[in-house]
C-alpha cells in the first residue's frame, strides 16, 4: 500500500472520529475474494478494519456502510460500525470498526438465533430498500414494491438468470428456470411474508463472535421475506442446530419454508455461478429440479 493512500485514509479516520489518527502499523487481513482488506493500528492503540477496491466501486462501499448502519439502528444484533468511506490515490476505501473476532460455543449460537429473529421483526412498508447494493460484487436491485412475488421474480431471480445466460449457462437450466418463474406464485399460496429487515448474505463466513457476542458483517441489506436469510444460512456449511432451535423458539417458521428455502437458495447459487463458474450450474439445476417436482 502506498504512503499517499495510507496518509489519506488516516486523515479520513481522523476527521470521522474527531481524534487524530497516526498509523503505527498495518496487517493484511485474510478472507474475501472481492476486496483487499487490512487492519490499521494507530499510535494510540486504536485499530480499524479497511477494505479497498477500484475507485469505480465506491458505490459498493457506500451501500455496505448504509447497510451496516441500518442493521445497527435495529439494535438487535451487533455489527461493526462503519466509520468512513471515500476515494484516495485512485482507490475506494471503507473503514469500519475493528473487532477481535473468533469462534464460540452453543450459547452464543443460541443468542444469534434469538437476535436474528429480533432483527427480522424490524419491518418496513414495502419490499426493497431506499438504495441498490451488491450481492458479492454482483449488482442487486432494491426498487420498492408492495408484492413480494413480483419483487423476488423481477429483482432477484430474473437478473441472475439474464446474467447467467450471458455467462453461458446451460439451456436446460435457463428453460427450466423460465418454467419456474411462470409459476412462482404457487409457492406462496396461503403465505404472505412481511417485509423484514434482512442481512441479505447470511452465510457462516459473514458471522463472527467478539468475546462470545455474535457479530454480523458484509451485509447485502434489504427488506424482504425473513425466510431468505434462514435459507442462506443452510448453504455453504450451515449453522449449528442450536441456532435454528433458538430462532424457531423465538419466531417459528411457516411449514412451507421446507420447500421455499430451495427457491431462496437458488438466488445465491445462480449468483455463485455468475461469479465463480460451472460447478454452481449443477447445484442451481438441482434446486430448480426440486422446485419443479414440488409443482407437479
Amino acid at each position: 500500500m502506498t504512503a499517499p493512500l495510507l496518509a489519506d485514509i488516516a486523515s479520513a479516520i481522523s476527521a470521522a472520529s474527531g481524534k487524530p489518527f497516526r498509523i503505527a502499523g498495518q496487517l493484511d487481513s485474510a478472507g474475501g475474494c472481492i476486496n483487499r482488506s487490512l487492519v490499521l493500528r494507530g499510535q494510540d492503540g486504536r485499530r480499524f478494519f479497511v477494505k479497498l477496491n477500484q475507485a469505480a466501486r465506491l458505490s459498493m462501499f457506500e451501500a455496505e456502510a448504509a447497510g451496516l448502519a441500518e442493521l445497527a439502528a435495529a439494535e438487535a444484533v451487533r455489527v461493526p460500525w462503519p466509520l468512513t468511506h471515500g476515494v484516495a490515490a485512485d482507490q475506494s476505501f471503507l473503514v469500519i470498526e475493528w473487532l477481535d473476532l473468533g469462534r464460540a460455543g452453543n450459547p452464543a449460537w443460541v443468542q444469534l438465533g434469538e437476535q436474528l429473529a429480533r432483527l427480522h421483526r424490524k419491518s418496513w412498508h414495502a419490499f426493497g430498500w431506499h438504495r441498490d447494493n451488491t450481492i458479492g460484487s454482483t449488482p442487486q436491485r432494491n426498487s420498492v414494491v408492495l408484492d413480494w412475488v413480483e419483487f423476488y421474480r423481477d429483482q432477484r431471480l430474473q437478473p441472475q438468470l439474464e446474467l447467467a445466460a450471458r455467462n453461458g449457462a446451460p439451456m436446460r437450466l435457463l428453460n427450466d428456470a423460465d418454467r419456474l418463474l411462470s409459476r412462482l406464485g404457487e409457492f406462496f399460496q396461503g403465505y404472505q411474508p412481511q417485509a423484514s429487515l434482512l442481512h441479505g448474505d447470511l452465510w457462516s463466513g459473514n458471522v463472527g463472535f467478539c468475546a462470545a457476542v455474535p457479530v454480523l458483517f458484509d451485509p447485502a441489506v434489504y427488506y424482504g421475506d425473513r425466510e431468505t436469510d434462514l435459507a442462506m444460512t443452510e448453504l455453504f456449511g450451515g449453522f449449528p442446530a442450536a441456532f435454528y432451535d433458538a430462532y424457531q423458539a423465538a419466531w417459528p417458521l411457516d411449514q412451507g419454508y421446507a420447500v421455499r428455502k430451495w427457491l431462496y437458495q437458488l438466488y445465491h447459487l445462480l449468483n455463485h455461478f455468475n461469479l465463480f463458474g460451472e460447478a454452481y450450474a449443477q447445484q442451481s439445476q438441482r434446486a430448480i429440479d426440486r422446485l419443479l417436482a414440488d409443482l407437479r
